[in-house]
């Protein structure tokens, strides 16, 4: 990787070869010692600019090489990953008293979710490194990623997932062709599970944290928000959080794009998280080191997590930009996923609504002000948790004969 320096622990800050360590620091193990990404930032300014982005045709998260992961682009897969759209909403911004509000709607991706800019990412990696199997645990969305990226390149896939994972994701892990193990236990459980499978057989893990190259796919998310934004970047980024992979990668971004000297600030990162399924809000509210493990229960499956994998560098990202972590009833995200679909247009799953549940929550709250502006995450579809989203449906279908006239009569009677 010609800009690539190493990587570097987040604990004892000790720098490691890529082509010593895959995973993380061995002095610290994998929780404390996930590792970070170090790139040559003076090298990168010379060929990451304001202008040569605006010439770029590439609209994909690849039009930021240069600073990525990445040594022989000939293996990246052709699904398009990235670039996804980004909506202002303003009745969102008369509803809360903001000044904007927009939406990057991350389920636009090719299996629904942001978890496709990190699995493109790794897959690249394993092929990178000769890997001929590839495996991850996950609550389905970065399964689903995995398998999909994985099928292109030919990568056998061992997938491990809790027993609530919702029945659409395990339709797409199935027809990607994965090998699917549900394990009767928790996600937290699967994840240790599938770290043992990995070790013991030589896969590459794809797994949150484990793997120190799925922020880097993730951090562009925040990429695109810069550039979408003309480099005016908001007060507040909203972001779900469980294992926190994206909340800390998206704040890599804006540190990276701000290194480079693209954007000359930086925004406040708020994580929500599930009201019963909120380590990172204990522990950021106490100003723990790290979170207490808890046992985690939320409709929002895509965030049930009891021990956030990325804790260490999530709570530093959230201090180091004078954020917070906010929780959210499963009710609230509810009424998100219903507000989403109706005032923007876009089906999410309770996970991907929880972000514009702690916006409302915040601003009915005075926490943000009439001259706030915000950006919302919206990580995940809908339809890939049909069960969780028909729980946000207040009305139901009119059953009708196939005549005219009871149409009129319905259509009268309203």
């Amino acid at each position: 990787m010609p800009n690539m320096i190493g990587l570097k622990c987040i604990s004892c800050e000790r720098e490691f070869s890529p082509e010593i360590i895959d995973y993380t620091c061995p002095n610290c193990g994998p929780l404390l010692g996930t590792l970070e990404v170090v790139y040559d930032f003076p090298a990168v300014k010379k060929i990451l600019t304001r202008e040569k982005l605006a010439q770029n045709r590439n609209m994909s998260q690849w039009r930021y090489l240069p600073i990525l992961p990445i040594n022989d682009p000939d293996k990246i897969q052709p699904l398009s990953v990235g670039w996804t759209p980004m909506y202002r909403s303003p009745s969102l911004e008369n509803s809360l008293n903001l000044q904007r509000i927009w939406i990057k709607d991350d389920t636009r991706n090719p299996s629904g979710s942001l978890k496709d800019r990190a699995s493109a990412i790794a897959v690249t990696r394993a092929l990178e490194k000769g890997h001929k199997t590839v495996t991850a645990a996950s609550s389905g969305n970065a399964a689903a990623s995995l398998a999909a990226f994985g099928t292109l390149a030919d990568l056998d896939t061992f997938i491990f997932v809790g027993n609530n994972t919702p029945k659409g994701k395990i339709a797409q892990l199935l027809l990607y062709g994965a090998t699917v193990f549900k394990v009767n236990d928790s996600y937290d459980a699967a994840f240790d599970l599938c770290c043992q499978a990995a070790e013991k057989w030589g896969w590459y893990n794809r797994s949150t944290a484990i793997n120190p190259y799925l922020g880097e796919g993730k951090k562009t998310a925040a990429l695109e928000v810069c550039e979408q934004l003309d480099w005016q970047v908001p007060d507040y980024l909203f972001v779900s959080v469980g294992d926190a992979c994206i909340f800390q990668g998206m704040w890599k971004g804006f540190k990276d794009f701000y290194e480079i000297g693209l954007i000359d600030r930086l925004p406040k990162m708020i994580g929500v998280q599930g009201e019963h399924s909120a380590p990172l809000v204990h522990a950021w509210e106490t100003g723990a080191a790290q979170c207490e493990p808890l046992d985690a229960k939320t409709i929002a499956d895509s965030i049930c997590v009891g021990i956030p994998r990325d804790q260490i560098k999530a709570l530093k990202a959230v201090r180091e930009s004078g954020g917070r972590f906010i929780s959210v009833t499963d009710g609230e995200m509810l009424s998100a996923i219903s507000i989403l679909a109706r005032k923007a247009g876009i089906l999410a799953e309770p996970g991907g609504a929880a972000p514009l549940a702690g916006l409302q929550k915040m601003a009915s709250e005075g926490l943000c002000t009439d001259q706030d502006t915000a950006v919302v995450m919206v990580t995940g579809h809908g339809l890939k948790d049909i069960e969780g989203v028909l729980k946000a449906v207040d009305q139901k279908e009119i059953l009708v004969e196939n005549r005219l006239d009871e149409i009129a009569s319905v259509i009268n009677s309203g």
